[in-house]
């Protein structure tokens, strides 16, 4: 579903991502792990196509990013770093716009609106404006936008940075749930999210993969067994 080749991305002569190759295959839950500064969300956006590599190729169910961006976008769902929206607007009608811009009309918009909105449990807040809302709530809007029109390829960015123990958890089940259906792609510098959700982990730091395996493979690295101890080995790196 996803296929990277030698991806770079450099700003002046700053090398934030440095000649990165790897593929996610169909049903896989791939955490991209590493702190803060490491290229991670440099990387979903690209992949998403909200910034150019400098050099390489990225391919998302068979299409160019760079060559193919409209047959790209429609197959991506994505939720950037900080879930930005239109704070002005309701969820309800951030949805509408959403459905709109995806070219979903009529009944299967109707549908698709109300499916993710109980999916996520939007109801009580729908006549709320965004900015009102919880951190948690806000996380839920972007991540019902990011589905909105059933893409086969999720890519989240910290999906759940910022919130609460309970939060975090509800976002997590919420990914399980559908992680058999699509390709999806999770930035994260929190060790427990890899284990919590992911059936693979790339390590990244400073620009380069560093540690590609199955959570159990990573932890089976360090005599601790314990996967923060294999990131500070690998990077040198303490993660909060």
């Amino acid at each position: 579903m996803i296929n990277i080749e030698r991806l770079s991305k450099k700003f002046g002569h700053s090398v934030v991502v440095d000649d990165i190759s790897f593929s996610v295959g169909s049903g896989e839950v791939l955490g991209f792990l590493g702190p803060n500064g490491a290229g991670k969300s440099t990387t979903m956006k690209m992949i998403a196509g909200f910034l150019a590599p400098t050099s390489g190729v990225i391919q998302v169910c068979g299409f160019d990013v760079a060559k193919q961006p409209i047959e790209v976008k429609k197959k991506i769902g994505y939720l950037p770093e900080g879930g930005s929206s239109y704070g002005e607007m309701t969820p309800l009608q951030y949805l509408d716009f959403i459905a709109r811009a995806r070219g979903l009309g009529g009944s299967r918009k109707t549908m698709r609106k109300d499916e993710v909105i109980d999916r996520l449990h939007l109801e009580k807040v729908l006549g709320q404006s965004i900015e009102t809302l919880s951190k948690g709530f806000k996380k839920r809007v972007g991540l019902a936008q990011a589905i909105l029109h059933d893409p086969d390829v999720l890519v989240l960015d910290e999906p759940t940075d910022g919130l609460d123990p309970n939060q975090k958890h509800e976002v997590r089940k919420f990914i399980e749930s559908i992680a058999s259906e699509k390709v999806i792609v999770i930035s994260t510098h929190i060790l427990g999210e890899v284990d919590a959700i992911c059936s693979r982990a790339i390590i990244i730091d400073e620009g380069r993969i560093v540690a590609d395996d199955t959570p159990e493979g990573l932890r089976n690295r360090s005599s601790s067994n314990k996967l923060d101890d294999v990131f500070r080995e690998i990077t040198q790196a303490k993660l909060s």
